[in-house]
């Protein structure tokens, strides 16, 4: 778990970092600007002022005559660098005394010149500043440019100031940030690593254990699944060993009888026919019941594996129908129970493994006879709707309990009082009819009867002979 919370970690780091670089660029930027800005500002107020003062009481002269007699009377109140620009871009005057030669091609001066404000920000004589031009006017005419220069040095110490405190306020940020990031890695690691120990524990069998939900969460989800896991692991367990001592018990019957007249018959002093036939009987109705049973047993492992494959026939339902009552009948007569068999003549031709559905009906209506008291009555109706042929069971006997009736079709359950041999005669049932890509449903109610609906999709031409 150690590296799950390492990566959880160092990416909640990676993404706080980066969210926090970003932030403190934009915001230092953004104090730059601001800073920048508001110098600019200043300057421009300040030659505006001045350019204004220019045009109201020193217009009359030229702008030589103004450079030469009243050089700082219209901006004494600037403390920044001054320049005059004639109309060609000479500059005629600098408050340092500094006149460089040749024209000043700055972008400011030229907006200036055009009867605008400019500004710029660059290096002047080795040091970084921003310069702010306004036209000289006389009358309507522009003579030339008035231009304040100041140092940005000043102002970059302030910026670099105010960005070390956002920088100090980031790394603190940055540290708090990754002690909640080790909080919230440990909130996911910490359940999962309980989770992880109860599935270890789980495999190796201890299925008493429970995996503790924290959260609504897919973690949370994950400890139910692994509790639902656990509980459906130790019912299927328990219903394998209810299985096991069932199947022990159900063999054991007929190898007693077998093994006890076997012995009998063995015996020197045995004398009588009739005796002799009665003991070969009973071995061979017990050999043949012990054979049924075991056959079952394999076809249930085949049905479980997957390795049961219908064979397909055309059925003439029909015949298929008076077939199964001609050999239940007996059995409904011995038992005194009413046994009906009803169907529509023009019956159509089923497509479906006859021996597989015969199956199904036998286990079906074995059961109907099982818990039917003598007097009642067990039914078998079909009907040949569209696209299906719908057979329904019913029998007026004890019925199932509500909370028996969802289990019923489970592998191994045998319900209280049951009279199943091992409880999986209806689960190979489901598995029959679900082969055949049909529904079997049931329907019950405690000493109002059962009720039995298996629906199987009739197959068109085509489909048979892609089969």
């Amino acid at each position: 778990m150690n590296g799950i919370r390492a990566r959880l970690t160092a990416n909640f780091m990676f993404i706080i970092i980066i969210t926090v670089t970003i932030l403190e660029i934009l915001l230092i930027y953004a104090v730059r600007q601001n800073f920048y800005g508001s110098l600019e500002s200043s300057l421009t107020n300040q030659i505006k002022i001045s350019a204004d003062l220019y045009a109201k009481y020193f217009s009359d002269n030229s702008l030589q005559e103004n450079v030469l007699y009243n050089v700082d009377a219209f901006w004494n109140q600037s403390n920044a660098e001054v320049e005059i620009v004639d109309k060609s871009g000479t500059i005629v005057m600098d408050s340092l005394g500094m006149i460089p030669q040749g024209k000043v091609m700055d972008r400011d001066i030229g907006e200036a010149l055009k009867g605008g404000t400019g500004s710029w920000i660059g290096t002047l004589n080795g040091q970084k500043v921003v310069a702010v031009s306004y036209p000289l006017r006389e009358g309507p005419n522009i003579v030339g440019a008035l231009r304040f220069i100041s140092s940005l040095r000043e102002v970059d110490k302030d910026v670099e100031n105010t960005a070390s405190v956002f920088i100090g306020i980031g790394l603190v940020v940055i540290m708090i940030a990754g002690l909640i990031s080790v909080f919230l890695a440990n909130t996911i690691v910490v359940p999962l690593k309980e989770v992880t120990e109860a599935a270890r524990k789980m495999a190796a069998g201890d299925f008493s254990i429970r995996s503790r939900k924290v959260r609504s969460d897919e973690i949370g989800k994950l400890s139910e699944t692994l509790d639902y896991m656990a509980q459906e692991i130790v019912k299927k367990e328990q219903l394998k060993n209810d299985f096991i001592s069932s199947v022990s018990h159900e063999l054991r019957t007929p190898l007693t009888s077998i093994l006890g007249w076997a012995i009998t018959l063995q015996n020197e002093n045995f004398q009588g026919k009739e005796t002799l036939n009665d003991g070969l009987g009973i071995i061979a109705k017990e050999s043949e019941r012990l054979t049924l049973m075991v056959e079952e047993l394999l076809d249930f492992s085949k049905f479980v594996s997957g390795r049961v494959k219908l064979q397909k026939t055309e059925t003439e339902m029909t015949y298929f129908l008076e077939h199964l009552k001609k050999q239940l009948t007996p059995r409904a007569a011995r038992e005194n129970i009413d046994f009906m068999v009803s169907y529509p003549e023009d019956l159509p031709v089923l497509y479906t493994d006859a021996n597989r559905l015969k199956q199904v009906f036998i286990n079906v209506l074995d059961n109907a006879f099982n818990f039917t008291p003598a007097g009642g009555q067990v039914a078998l109706s079909v009907a040949a709707e569209a696209g299906e042929f719908i057979f329904t069971v019913t029998d007026t006997g004890c019925g199932i309990a509500v909370d028996e009736l969802p289990k019923v079709k489970e592998k191994f359950y045998k319900g209280r009082g049951s009279g199943s041999k091992n409880g999986i005669g209806l689960s190979i049932c489901q598995e029959i009819v679900t082969l055949m890509g049909g529904r079997l449903e049931i329907a019950s109610q405690l000493a109002a009867g059962t009720k039995v609906v298996i629906s199987i999709p009739r197959e068109e031409a085509s489909d048979r002979r892609s089969i």
